[in-house]
């Protein structure tokens, strides 16, 4: 349990999940919203922190009458602490939904526990704003209630989406994008410094991006191709170790990679909680000889691998927003995205694969070219997904005005 309690504080924000996407952000609020007051649990138990949050912080935030807004994420169940705190339930409640429980997917269906999105629910009840990292992520929840509640036997509730969107914006997840010049070889140096001299060499790029395999041509490089260009395509991995992440489609499609005796390097990153899937242990066996680096790392560390890397790839069965894919986007790596989840709503046509045989064919040409990816210049503007773009925004989110 983590608290920063600030006497005359005017702002509560409290976390029962401080960790990943929702520590960054409880911990850039507090570094730039004044009067703040911290109330944290530690990342662990997921299931346990929704179920039982609301009780134990109804015991540990002190009274106070300065407080004026409380800010939290869906994890908490807000609803339970409002009625067990009424002295909390005049304040501007604002709940953050980094992800919702109602499409959240599960190995099976009889897995999904309906008590999860049943609180989100009455949370959003009570809220007097609710704020989504994303239109896919606000759309796929209201969209998703009737016929969540359906699962209810009978007596059950109506119009409860109609009630809640009234309430609802999108904020998009604030990323902070350092200054990581200093990190980047020397072809993305260039690239991004010589941006419009270089104009021929984008549009020849991007052709070369259609989707289908690049023609190989044997024999050494041009003398116009820099030494750096032809080390083997670096690929990089960097998302929680989850089966949500479905690790299962990017070791597969890089196993097909080694079958053609295709040169890469592949760099493996994220955060791993209890359960880590059994087929990282296994992909680390088989495609040790491509591997540059495994497991979680540094912040410094890990911009550092972002900016070596040459291509991001996500295999996401779920994505409310994706941090881990604009960070590696800001670093200079070309991003290949499902064409679903949230990914369209960010990410250019051109950065998309509907299928595992796409995924594999993009991967393909980019093993045989690498050069093409290393010239392309993403049209991806991650700086509007910035905190300094977004700062005002949740400053004035944070205020006790009405919405």
């Amino acid at each position: 349990m983590q608290s920063e309690v600030s006497p005359s504080s005017s702002v509560l924000l409290v976390e029962p999940f401080y960790g990943g996407s929702h520590k960054q952000l409880i911990d850039l609020l507090k570094e730039n919203v004044d009067s703040c007051s911290v109330f944290t649990l530690p990342a662990k138990k997921w299931h346990w922190r929704a179920r039982t949050g609301a009780l134990y912080f109804s015991q540990t935030i002190p009274s106070s009458q300065s407080y004026r807004v409380l800010f939290s994420s869906s994890v908490l169940n807000l609803c339970e602490l409002v009625a067990l705190r009424p002295d909390l339930a005049r304040l501007k409640k604002v709940l953050y939904f980094h992800e919702n429980q109602l499409v959240y997917p599960v190995r099976r269906d009889q897995d999904r526990d309906f008590q999860y999105g049943y609180n989100q629910v009455l949370s959003c009840l009570v809220a007097d704003v609710v704020v989504f990292n994303s239109h896919f992520n606000m759309d796929s929840f209201l969209s998703s209630i009737p016929s969540f509640m359906k699962k209810i036997p009978d007596h059950r509730p109506r119009d409860l989406d109609q009630l809640i969107r009234p309430k609802c914006v999108v904020l998009n997840f604030p990323l902070q994008l350092p200054d990581v010049s200093r990190l980047l070889p020397e072809h993305k140096r260039l690239r991004w410094t010589t941006e419009t001299s270089r104009l021929d060499d984008i549009i020849t790029a991007q052709q070369q991006l259609s989707g289908e395999e690049v023609n190989h041509q044997s024999g050494p490089p041009t003398p116009q191709t820099p030494v750096s260009q032809v080390k083997p395509l670096h690929i990089v991995w960097p998302h929680r170790w989850e089966h949500d992440k479905n690790p299962e489609l990017f070791f597969k499609t890089l196993l097909r990679l080694k079958d053609k005796h295709l040169s890469f390097h592949v760099s493996v990153l994220g955060e791993t909680f209890t359960d880590v899937p059994d087929v990282f242990q296994e992909a680390r066996c088989l495609l040790d000889s491509h591997i540059v680096s495994w497991g979680y790392l540094s912040r410094e560390d890990y911009l550092e691998v972002l900016c070596q890397a040459d291509v991001v790839v996500s295999t996401s069965n779920h994505e409310f927003f994706g941090v881990a894919m604009l960070e590696a986007v800001h670093c200079g790596c070309f991003p290949l995205c499902p064409k679903a989840l949230v990914y369209p709503e960010i990410f250019p046509a051109q950065y998309l694969y509907s299928t595992p045989e796409q995924l594999c064919k993009r991967l393909v040409g980019f093993c045989r070219r690498p050069d093409v990816a290393r010239r392309h210049i993403v049209t991806v503007d991650t700086s509007c997904f910035s905190w300094s773009s977004l700062k005002q925004r949740f400053q004035a989110l944070l205020t006790d005005e009405c919405p």
